[in-house]
């Protein structure tokens, strides 16, 4: 479903939008197996805490077909149209991920950006997997920090940001559920106080650059095509 004027004015201002459309139940329990093996047997990239359990898996589009079918499927791609046009491209090296919060874990993530600079920021959708809640570390957002100057370090805790911090607001979400944001946004997860974990799938998409002569490898094109622009013929 496309998106109204009106959400699209509410994602520009605010940085985030919730999506009216879930992921059918039989969907999110297929990506729930299919994370949960990929744990099990331990399959590389992850990353691990300190107790070395896997908190995350990367790179999930190339290890079952069922993370590319819900990334690219129309629920996901006609309101990303709204927001990036008719040409859209997953990007593969940020996000790309599978994300499991886990009971009892006592470091809330550090507020962050995903990007550095508003001219390449990106959409990231997450697609929440299990309910989550403020009691169990759900999505915090700082409104509007979207539109703040860019950083040219860190992409989290920046002496400019530390003061609105304070700010930042919980946005619970129901399974199946997805989340839309501008990665220029500070945003964290906060700590899972429950006993059960929080399971979740984050995917980043840009719009075609049309001036850009070069494929890249790291760039799935979803929907469209990538026209060039560019002034100087493409080689």
């Amino acid at each position: 479903m496309s998106l109204t004027s009106e959400q699209v004015h509410l994602f520009r201002h605010n940085g985030f939008l919730k999506l009216k459309d879930r992921l059918r139940e039989d969907r999110s329990e297929k990506l729930r197996k299919a994370i949960w093996r990929n744990i099990h047997e331990e399959v590389e990239p992850a990353v691990r805490d300190p107790e070395g359990r896997i908190i995350r898996l990367s790179g999930v589009v190339d290890r079952d077909p069922v993370f590319l079918e819900t990334a690219t499927c129309p629920m996901v791609l006609d309101p990303l149209e709204s927001l990036l046009g008719p040409n859209i491209e997953l990007i593969k090296n940020r996000h790309n991920h599978a994300t499991l919060r886990l009971a009892s874990e006592d470091r809330p993530e550090r507020m962050h950006r995903d990007v550095r600079q508003w001219s390449r920021t990106i959409v990231t959708v997450i697609f929440y997997l299990e309910e989550t809640t403020v009691e169990n570390g759900c999505t915090l957002v700082v409104p509007g920090s979207h539109h703040f100057p860019g950083v040219d370090g860190r992409l989290y805790d920046e002496a400019w940001a530390l003061d609105l911090l304070d700010q930042a607001l919980p946005v619970p979400m129901p399974e199946g559920g997805m989340l839309v944001i501008d990665s220029m946004i500070m945003h964290g997860v906060g700590q899972n106080r429950t006993d059960g974990t929080r399971m979740s799938m984050t995917m980043g998409y840009h719009s075609v650059d049309e001036i850009s002569d070069m494929v890249n490898p790291h760039r799935m094109l979803v929907r469209g095509e990538r026209p060039y622009d560019g002034n100087v013929p493409r080689t």
